[in-house]
């Protein structure tokens, strides 16, 4: 909370966290200038998916969770839960994904790990209001602002009830499908440096698995590494600008997509930028999830040099 904003409406008292709960709006974006990335929920759409459930704006923050997490309710709330679907319970009793519900006050809501996908969202009306850093009450996990990761013990403060329109909802249940647990196709357009790679059409004819070491930060690919053009076996790119959804193709050959933590700038040559929806459906890929890239436009062939 900030000077001068209202009253908490709720609080919600965290039990138990699986892997990593964190606070998520969507980010602080403009601030690349000062070297700070914008962060925010790695799965947009999920996100906005629960606002809208909630008759809210998409600004206010939820909670982000990887492989489960318990809150107890001090005071009423409404919430959702969205994103990888997974078995959420109140009190022990049953409710859906992708459509609101009540926790009373004193029970406890409980979001199990996913059987595909990694990531769920649990949004309550009114947002989780803990204090904003620069802007946002998103924690970034590359630079460590905002609101620290969720421990047992923790209270989330939760806003004053809103919406546009009046408290009653627009729409009831969305129905969604769920993450994937086949090949996950991913649209990219052609980035600037595209005609560093030998082939381009290689981008989209090798396969590629999700690594083990990916994080918000990025998702690191394991597959057939990617030869560079002629005459780009060992140049180097001078360090420039990175954006959410950025397929960064490092020394190894084997691809990188930047996701919402990546660092503001980079040293390795952008070959393609993952779309809005593609950058969401990567947030959801665990470690060994096979992937295939679809290129927007037909690549050009990079000419000797």
């Amino acid at each position: 909370m900030t000077a001068g904003d209202p009253a908490p409406y709720a609080a919600l008292e965290v039990l138990h966290v699986g892997v990593l709960a964190l606070v998520q709006d969507l980010g602080r974006p403009g601030r690349g200038s000062i070297g700070v990335s914008p962060s925010g929920a790695a799965d947009r759409g999920a996100h906005r998916l629960g606002a809208r459930l909630l008759d809210q704006e998409d600004s206010l923050a939820g909670v982000e969770v990887v492989g489960g997490v318990a809150l107890r309710a001090r005071g009423s709330v409404t919430a959702v839960v969205t994103g990888a679907s997974c078995a959420v319970s109140v009190d022990d009793r049953p409710v859906g994904t992708n459509t609101p519900f009540l926790v009373p006050d004193g029970q406890v809501l409980r979001v199990g790990r996913p059987a595909a996908g990694l990531r769920s969202y649990v949004a309550v009306r009114g947002g989780i209001a803990v204090a904003p850093v620069l802007g946002s009450r998103s924690h970034d996990t590359l630079s460590g602002l905002g609101p620290p990761p969720l421990s047992p013990g923790d209270s989330l403060p939760v806003g004053q009830p809103g919406g546009r329109a009046g408290g009653e909802l627009l729409v009831d249940v969305a129905p969604v499908a769920g993450p994937s647990v086949g090949p996950v196709e991913l649209d990219v357009l052609p980035g600037p440096r595209l005609d560093w790679l030998a082939d381009p059409v290689h981008l989209t004819t090798a396969g590629w698995t999700v690594a083990a070491d990916s994080d918000r930060v990025g998702i690191r690919f394991a597959g057939r590494a990617l030869e560079r053009a002629r005459g780009r076996a060992t140049a180097e790119v001078p360090s420039e600008g990175l954006v959410r959804g950025a397929l960064q193709v490092p020394a190894s050959g084997v691809p990188v997509v930047f996701l919402a933590d990546h660092p503001v700038t980079g040293g390795y040559p952008v070959v393609g930028v993952l779309t809005e929806r593609a950058c969401d459906l990567a947030a959801q890929l665990v470690p060994g999830h096979p992937i295939r890239l679809r290129l927007l436009a037909s690549p050009r062939r990079s000419s000797p040099r």
